[in-house]
């Protein structure tokens, strides 16, 4: 089935449903695609967002990944127009391109986002930290596993199967940890080893 666009909106996911929500231009003729999915954990309930369902601080909120494209390949493999004649518009974080695919997909199999969580920063989660390390809340104190802080990445895979088993969630400390410490940062030339 092909992707259509104004087919979801971010507040009406439910879990195992992705929605790509829009597309940025970026530098070097390059656009983001922006993904959202509501991921749970199967294996455990939480209470406290259970009781308080109806405010929307404790609500599961649809988790966000941004994948970097090549707009003709982009466009070949999602059948959307990201041409200059698509209806780009102006914002306060440039040209954006509004789509709200829900369930899109590549090759007939869903993109879906997987959750890997880590102690090993790349440099700019390590020069980021507020911004990058694991959190309680935005503005909350650091989670932290063995006192080093956790870095969640997300990627976008193509799987029409069940994703749970798929991600990875270190252990958080119980206790919060002062300073937590960064255990090895990955250089440029690791990432691209990847």
């Amino acid at each position: 089935m092909p992707n259509q666009l104004n087919s979801g909106t971010k507040d009406a996911l439910q879990k195992g449903d992705t929605l790509l929500v829009n597309a940025r231009q970026i530098a070097n003729g390059k656009i983001q695609l922006a993904f959202a999915e509501v991921l749970t954990s199967s294996k455990v309930e939480n209470v406290l967002s259970m009781l308080n369902k109806s405010d929307d601080r404790f609500s599961s909120k649809a988790r966000m990944s941004w994948q970097t494209a090549e707009p003709l390949d982009a466009q070949e493999l999602l059948g959307i127009n990201f041409g200059p004649d698509a209806p780009w518009y102006d914002s306060e974080k440039g040209k954006m391109l509004d789509l709200d695919v829900f369930n899109p997909t590549m090759f007939d199999k869903r993109c879906r986002i997987i959750v890997t969580e880590t102690l090993q920063g790349t440099e700019w989660q390590l020069e980021n930290l507020k911004k990058s390390a694991k959190r309680k809340g935005k503005e909350g104190d650091f989670i932290t596993h063995n006192g080093n802080y956790i870095f969640a990445n997300t990627d976008v895979i193509l799987t029409n199967g069940a994703t749970d088993d798929l991600h990875t969630y270190l252990e958080p400390d119980s206790v919060a940890i002062a300073s937590p410490t960064v255990v090895e940062a990955f250089t440029a030339d690791d990432m691209q080893m990847m």
